[in-house]
């Protein structure tokens, strides 16, 4: 996700407050310890039965929403992963389908000629380019802004470096993309490169479950899930078998941001908070960091590594209403809006929205 394509929203109490982040007001006694800023969540597209209905609001219907990614005009992109179509939501909330016929499968060509299999995350370049990473598939998905889908990278050998179709994925959940260009590709136990060429390289993990921190393939990681490159070029990654936040550099370079490896939902600085299973994952251009977390929570992270829980009860539902009386059934897409963070309520089939109270 490039940090351009990030809209941001700004609240002012006393000091600079980021829409939805834990607040890095300064205080007069040097207390930097950040305050959750309240919030509402409603539905703003889908309804709780699957289905590939186009329309607007809840009208429309999804099958097990995944990734999204919301482009500068406010249009939001999303990975139906259930219905194995890319669907297309304007900010009035009309719903359309951009690319995929709905059968299962890997065909190239306009629109809803192609067909995907499982899509689970999609990212946005500079030039107006989406790119799916597909589950199941096991490939990396180019789409024009004219909705033309041919494949990038992927259908080698699992795990395997190469260009182009000579590369294999093991099973890629999470994509994002640099300003020059270059996507990042969450796959299992490795995060991939992929060049604008197409050259796909292993750029961090060692390919084996584990959680040490370390430079390029000497760190390991269980699972990885979720990936987006933040405010500074950072790459974050929801290390979901770790329970952890990861941090990798432009350099290779594997650290742990937040959570301790404990299964929870405990709320603190850096390793010691807690996270069960974290899935999704976006951030804005102040620093700030959202999580989609499997205990049915949206949580935070500011430019301080403190944790705090946005949105959720956290046990599986559907109410809407104030963050922390508002329910959700697994969070498995994040993306940023104009005063909003949209979220993909995988399990209860919507496209729900975080504004501040």
């Amino acid at each position: 996700m490039k940090k351009t394509q990030l809209a941001f929203f700004k609240v002012t109490i006393s000091c600079l407050i980021v829409l939805l982040a834990v607040s890095a007001c300064s205080k007069k006694n040097n207390d930097n310890a950040p305050q959750a800023l309240k919030v509402v969540v409603s539905t703003f597209a889908g309804n709780i039965n699957p289905g590939k209905a186009d329309g607007t609001g809840t009208t429309a219907s999804f099958n097990r929403p995944s990734g999204m990614i919301t482009d500068a005009a406010g249009n939001i992109y999303v990975a139906d992963a259930g219905n194995n179509l890319i669907r297309k939501i304007t900010p009035a909330g009309v719903v359309t389908t951009f690319a995929g016929s709905g059968a299962q499968g890997d065909t190239d060509g306009i629109g809803t000629a192609a067909s995907f299999n499982n899509p689970q995350d999609i990212t946005l370049d500079g030039n107006g380019n989406l790119y799916v990473a597909e589950s199941t598939g096991k490939v990396v998905r180019k789409i024009t802004s004219a909705g033309a889908v041919t494949t990038l990278a992927g259908g080698g050998a699992n795990g395997v470096d190469g260009a182009g179709t000579a590369a294999g994925f093991s099973a890629p959940t999470g994509i994002a993309v640099d300003g020059s260009g270059n996507l990042f590709v969450a796959d299992v136990y490795k995060i991939r490169k992929i060049t604008p060429a197409g050259v796909v390289t292993t750029f961090a993990g060692s390919g084996v479950s584990g959680s040490a921190n370390g430079t390029g393939t000497a760190a390991s990681f269980s699972q990885v899930t979720g990936i987006v490159i933040g405010l500074s070029g950072n790459l974050y990654v929801t290390d979901l078998g770790n329970n952890m936040i990861r941090k990798i550099t432009s350099d290779g370079v594997v650290s742990t941001l937040a959570g301790n490896g404990i299964k929870g939902s405990v709320d603190g600085a850096g390793n010691t908070a807690t996270f069960n299973a974290p899935v999704s994952i976006t951030a804005d251009n102040q620093g700030n960091i959202y999580v989609g977390d499997s205990d049915h929570l949206i949580r935070a992270v500011d430019t301080f590594g403190q944790v705090t829980t946005v949105a959720g009860t956290g046990f599986s539902g559907l109410a809407d209403g104030e963050g922390s009386k508002a329910s959700f059934s697994v969070p498995y897409g994040l993306s940023v809006g104009v005063g909003k963070v949209y979220v993909a309520d995988t399990f209860n089939n919507m496209i729900r929205v975080l504004t501040a109270q």
